[in-house]
């Protein structure tokens, strides 16, 4: 059984004051099935996955009901996918965090502390997330990490085992999905048939090639919300 954190969180609700925006998304699927955060995509008019500077269109998102993930069905194709687990890693073990807090491409090394419970502005449910308590960011700089959410948070065993959900800069600490919630989205799109290989980070020195790598490839990209459906002149 996984270690429980009496941590709990409140994750703010900004439902009341959406505005356009930007997240990380991740192919699990090299025709088109990508991974991202349910606060990302909802109540958006338009989502957009990044290509060569330009948002192109998405139309097809399936809402997960029981933890902030979403999953992108008619996205851009992809040479690669990453390999996904539904198990929590051992506590004490390094999470590596992907995407672009603030725009920019980064990696965020952690360490997990364990299964806690998170609540979601005012409502009264709880869903179960993996805390990570913070340990680097590279390249190192100060800057939110808005922006890193829907990125994939890899264990050392190479496989995805969550989507960057929220983080307090405060306490230091970041919150991904519980593992089995995002394997349980991911089977229920009927999306994914690709079964990728998960190979063991060689220390972060490999962590580090490969997010480049993946960038590189387009296998993480930025997606873009836009709330707004009036015609722009």
């Amino acid at each position: 059984m996984p270690q429980w954190n009496d941590e709990a969180f409140v994750i703010e609700d900004r439902a009341g004051a959406r505005s356009d925006s930007m997240g990380t998304a991740f192919a699990i699927d090299r025709d088109g099935a990508w991974l991202t955060a349910q606060h990302v995509t909802h109540d958006c008019v338009r989502i957009g996955l990044e290509e060569g500077g330009v948002a192109r269109a998405v139309s097809r998102v399936i809402e997960s009901r029981e933890a902030d993930a979403a999953l992108v069905r008619d996205g851009l194709p992809s040479d690669q996918a990453l390999p996904l687990s539904g198990r929590v890693p051992a506590s004490g073990s390094a999470g590596f965090h992907m995407g672009f807090p603030a725009g920019r491409a980064a990696l965020v090394v952690s360490e997990l502390i364990g299964v806690a419970s998170a609540r979601r502005g005012r409502t009264s449910e709880t869903e179960p997330v993996l805390a990570w308590a913070e340990v680097a960011r590279l390249p190192e700089r100060d800057y939110t990490l808005s922006g890193i959410s829907g990125g994939p948070v890899f264990a050392e065993d190479g496989h995805v085992v969550g989507v960057n959900s929220a983080a307090t800069d405060r306490r230091g600490r970041i919150l991904t999905t519980a593992p089995d919630a995002m394997i349980r989205l991911v089977r229920a799109s009927r999306a994914v048939d690709d079964q990728p290989v998960a190979y063991p980070f060689a220390g972060l020195a490999d962590v580090e090639a490969r997010f480049a790598s993946w960038l590189e490839q387009g296998v993480i990209r930025r997606i873009f919300c836009d709330v707004d459906d009036a015609p722009r002149l």
